[in-house]
């Protein structure tokens, strides 16, 4: 429902541009905003909202009902009398009568949204819901997540929607503390870089408002509004993910997290048992910064021996002389591809592990 404080601004703008005094209270004779002090009339404000007229004159006192669904949900009060003071109140009571609705009616979009992508919402309900509150339920769309530093202590919501405007076709909302989720409608022919771009110019965005560590995370792409679910559990797992093995990156998609996606998945006593098959009492983090930098230069080549040489500025052969080495220590192979893919994967099970383990502490 609209806040007080919308009201209040409302009046006030209203006042300034009208010259007389307005009161809004409830149908209890309750106060909720006013630019004077109308407690006097609270027994006749809760008279009138329970008469039959929709507007009449009290002790030089203008009243006016707002209605919500067929029920008076606020009386207007105008101070003075005569025709123009009339005019001006029922112009006020229709101007708040239509904040409100509007207000109604994103409440009840967001709450939509937020059951829609936590999944709360029967199959039949979501078209019946979504007809109601006139949505398109077969365009293409897309969820978002953004996450920022210390997310519940600043502005993002809000900031988020500012950035997207007042369209009807973007939903902003936030089902928790830490993050917003954007559930964004596409254009056809848009796809991951047009996502991506759009993901980026919202950053910096965020970031040029004060956000700090702001990191984007999104699905696949979906037809039917009942899959919009489906990519925010994407871009919620690409969020995680991400912050294991991508922690480098501000924008990640669902779709590119590879290998790491199944890692994620995987119950660390698997994962301790792997590592101990492999390398028995042994992890693989535990060579010194030079090893690790061979080979993280040797993956990135597509095991490329001169080209790897090359970048790191030393001899073929030293570069040989390591993954010798590196062969005797571990029983693995790099230049082979499967022990490769085996030490690659070892990698990041290890890296998953320390984030799961620090989670514990």
């Amino acid at each position: 429902m609209i806040s007080n404080q919308i009201l209040q601004n409302t009046i006030d703008g209203l006042k300034a541009i009208a010259r007389v005094d307005l009161c809004v209270m409830d149908t209890e004779g309750k106060p909720v905003a006013f630019t004077s002090d109308m407690s006097h009339c609270a027994k006749q404000a809760a008279e009138f909202a329970h008469s039959a007229a929709d507007s009449q004159e009290i002790q030089g006192y203008q009243y006016f009902k707002i209605m919500d669904e067929q029920h008076p949900e606020y009386i207007l009060i105008v101070g003075g009398t005569g025709e123009d003071v009339h005019t001006i109140g029922k112009m006020a009571a229709f101007q708040i009568q239509n904040l409100m609705v509007a207000y109604k009616e994103r409440f009840d979009k967001d709450n939509f949204i937020k059951n829609l992508l936590l999944d709360n919402l029967l199959l039949v309900d979501i078209y019946g819901r979504a007809k109601k509150l006139h949505i398109q339920t077969d365009v293409s769309r897309v969820v978002m997540i953004i996450e920022s530093e210390n997310g519940k202590d600043n502005n993002a919501l809000e900031l988020t929607r500012q950035h997207y405007g007042n369209t009807s076709k973007d939903f902003i909302t936030a089902v928790d503390e830490n993050s917003v989720v954007v559930v964004r409608e596409l254009t056809e022919g848009e796809g991951n870089k047009e996502i991506d771009k759009a993901a980026k110019t919202l950053i910096a965005f965020l970031q040029k408002e004060g956000v700090v560590e702001v990191h984007v995370s999104y699905g696949t792409v979906v037809h039917e509004i009942k899959e919009v679910s489906r990519s925010y559990k994407e871009a919620k797992m690409a969020l995680d993910v991400g912050r294991i093995f991508f922690d480098e990156r501000n924008v990640i998609a669902y779709s590119e997290l590879g290998i790491g996606r199944l890692i994620y998945q995987l119950p660390i006593p698997l994962c301790k048992m792997f590592i101990r098959e492999i390398f028995g009492g042994k992890s693989p983090d535990d060579f010194d910064e030079e090893t690790l930098m061979t080979i993280s230069k040797f993956f990135e080549n597509s095991l490329n021996v001169s080209e790897t040489s090359r970048q790191l500025f030393i001899h073929r052969n030293t570069l040989v002389y390591r993954l010798d080495k590196l062969q005797k220590s571990t029983g693995l192979d790099l230049r082979v591809f499967e022990d490769a893919i085996t030490f690659k994967i070892a990698l990041m099970v290890v890296k998953y592990m320390k984030y799961m383990e620090s989670f514990e502490y």
